[in-house]
């Protein structure tokens, strides 16, 4: 059936699910290394209190059958283990409905671990992953041709990232339409890279010119997409050159690579290396694609319809499998940053003389003579967090006690998430968190103090607070 399957982008499919596996590493790699503070039996947000308060149908998950620490890491590093396995070609080297197998138990997998993850997983790149994730399953192994209908579904996949967050964008802040956000964004976003105290430093022109051409990549390449090639192909490299563009500017996970990824499979790349002759897809395999092609077409009319609402939501599935959803980022874009930073001491009593000892973490600002580090695509969920809980209370009013609580009792899995722990010996007797602004130094003030902040405190975030 060679109107169901098109060998010209055999290559790409390749391609195209060794860099998933590669993403789904990562992912599980994360959910493994940070599950027991944040999430585990004894974390700030436990699994078992999510489960009893949530149905089983708005969140299925395989922890409704059994949770504990170690069953949740035994689905972690099993994902881990079997996503390294696909991004070496394992999965391929297997019978169609084995390969097809596999790469739903990754994403079964995966679904399990989001579903229970709650704030802690509530970023679009979650939903991304597996909404990516699903269709990978039916694209089938080196052995068949990629399903020509799902090659499309990947395209409509990456056209509600890139268009979804042009039109956040031009309906959200003002900035972004006088082309004035990246004066600002470079400074204030979630976290920032090694080399965005040199891109905030960029004349204020060529600001404008990253803005103006951020419209265009996302609001007229994505339509290019659903052209013939060799149009399709280069509107795919523009969007990979913008990706790589966030990448060097800052830390966002693995959605700008993700997104890569997804572009990679609009990419025909049978003039460079052509196709191998492979067999016509089974009937079984046919009429299977079709019809989960069917149902997807019909669950993603919401989403569709989003796109064009005055009310268009950023970052939100439509089912609790994540098989269609809306996204977008930065609708705004603050002006000013404010950063979190915890404090401790071993002083029962505060006095006058108080000595106040900062804890430091991996990703987020802090000491202000520590150049910001690349972790992404790596995801650091909780200097993640710092930084909305910085821009409001409400963002951390789950989280942000049990946070403090487990610093005061010196636990060794919270502590773990942190890059420095000032307290070795014993836990504080007491934490406080105090508001500061931020912004990045000057090139004069770079040059004479080593520093990359400049901070100034602005106010108590949480008072001096001890166990009970």
């Amino acid at each position: 059936m060679e109107w169901f399957g098109d060998d010209a982008y055999w290559l790409s499919r390749l391609v195209f699910q060794r860099a998933l596996a590669v993403v789904y590493l990562i992912a599980f790699v994360s959910a493994a290394r940070q599950f027991r503070a944040l999430i585990g039996a004894r974390g700030m947000l436990p699994v078992p209190d999510h489960l009893r308060r949530v149905p089983a149908r708005a969140a299925p998950t395989l922890f409704r059958l059994h949770y504990s620490d170690r069953f949740f890491a035994a689905v972690a590093w099993t994902g881990a283990l079997l996503s390294a396995a696909a991004a070496a070609g394992a999965a391929d080297r297997l019978p169609l409905a084995l390969a097809m197998a596999w790469w739903a138990v990754l994403w079964g997998l995966y679904l399990s671990i989001v579903n229970v993850g709650q704030t802690w997983y509530g970023f679009g790149w979650e939903s991304l992953l597996l909404e990516t994730g699903f269709l990978a399953v039916w694209l089938g192994n080196e052995h068949t041709a990629p399903p020509v209908i799902v090659l499309w579904l990947l395209r409509w996949v990456l056209f509600r990232v890139e268009f979804g967050a042009g039109l956040i964008k031009l309906r959200g802040d003002a900035c972004w339409r006088d082309l004035t956000c990246l004066y600002y964004h470079h400074e204030t976003q979630p976290m920032p890279g090694p080399l965005s105290w040199w891109f905030h430093r960029l004349p204020r022109p060529v600001h404008r010119v990253e803005t103006a051409a951020n419209h265009v990549v996302q609001l007229g390449v994505p339509v290019l997409l659903f052209t013939p090639q060799p149009v399709a192909g280069a509107a795919a490299g523009l969007i990979v050159a913008t990706q790589l563009w966030l990448v060097l500017s800052g830390n966002f996970a693995w959605l700008n690579w993700l997104t890569i990824v997804l572009a990679l499979s609009a990419v025909d790349a049978s003039p460079v290396v052509p196709p191998p002759e492979l067999p016509a897809a089974p009937l079984w395999f046919v009429v299977v694609v079709s019809a989960v092609a069917a149902g997807l077409l019909a669950l993603g009319v919401r989403p569709a319809r989003n796109l064009f609402s005055r009310r268009q939501a950023m970052n939100r599935s439509y089912d609790p499998f994540h098989l269609v959803n809306a996204y977008g980022a930065f609708g705004s874009v603050g002006r000013v940053r404010y950063e979190l930073v915890v404090e401790g001491t071993d002083d029962p009593v505060v006095r006058a003389g108080t000595v106040w000892r900062e804890y430091g973490f991996r990703g987020k600002p802090g000491d202000v003579r520590r150049r910001p580090r690349q972790y992404a695509p790596y995801h650091l969920r909780l200097d993640w967090m710092m930084w909305f809980a910085a821009l409001s209370p409400a963002y951390a009013r789950s989280w942000f006690l049990p946070f403090v609580e487990r610093l005061l009792e010196g636990d060794r899995d919270t502590l773990r998430l942190l890059a420095h722990n000032p307290f070795p010996g014993a836990p504080p007797a007491q934490v406080r968190v105090r508001l500061y602004h931020y912004r990045f130094t000057t090139r004069a003030e770079r040059r004479a103090t080593g520093a990359w902040w400049h901070r100034t405190p602005v106010r108590d975030f949480l008072a001096p607070t001890r166990l009970r």
